[in-house]
């Protein structure tokens, strides 16, 4: 049954945040703010509310899911980054970058890009987040809410809940966080390239 869980934005309630975490933590799938956009989340290995997340947003394998982290420790688990990239990222998390790097063997082979070891990873800047994943234990895997022939990702509550209430476990609701995605930052090359800009400022390249 869909559950809608009117969440504070700066200081959450943990009664409310546990509730989310077990509908994960069943295989469930989850609306979730960021300090960017809302995303579809989900436990990392579990099959079923990947596909979905697919069928929502319209995706095929090839696109790269978003793993959130909650901090450069775990995300120094799932990619392989050497001390220069370390110093990169520490600059720049936690905050609304998505950082696509080289995957350790710890990522399932069906999150990675078909055709190289990549995957995305974020340590978003959001107290929501940050007490999530303090209760996951895990990392969570994402995607942007932004649904086949919408413009941008979904910021209103209630037409959040009219068009997924249907196909989503739970909805953490925080108001509008924004409709602005990440700044998207390639790890895999040399130099450091932005390939998409957003919310964030990476302090390389131009807009």
């Amino acid at each position: 049954m869909f559950q809608r869980l009117h969440v504070h934005p700066v200081n959450p309630q943990s009664r409310l945040l546990a509730r989310a975490s077990e509908v994960i933590r069943r295989g469930g799938l989850v609306v979730l703010p960021t300090d960017a956009s809302y995303v579809l989340g989900w436990a990392i290995g579990e099959r079923e509310p990947l596909e979905r997340a697919r069928s929502i947003r319209g995706l095929d394998d090839r696109h790269l899911m978003t793993v959130l982290c909650a901090g450069l420790s775990e995300l120094s688990r799932l990619a392989q980054v050497d001390t220069r990239q370390f110093r990169f990222l520490k600059e720049r998390t936690p905050g609304p970058f998505t950082f696509i790097l080289p995957a350790t063997r710890e990522i399932p082979r069906r999150l990675l890009h078909p055709s190289r070891r990549s995957i995305g990873l974020r340590v978003p800047d959001c107290a929501v987040i940050a007490q999530l994943l303090d209760l996951q234990g895990e990392p969570i895997l994402s995607t942007t809410l932004q649904l086949p022939g919408d413009e941008f990702p979904l910021n209103d509550p209630d037409e959040i809940e009219t068009r997924l209430a249907k196909r989503v476990d739970a909805f953490v609701d925080t108001g509008s966080p924004g409709i602005e995605p990440t700044t998207v930052i390639d790890m895999t090359v040399d130099p450091i390239e932005v390939i998409r800009f957003g919310r964030g400022d990476p302090g390389i390249g131009s807009r």
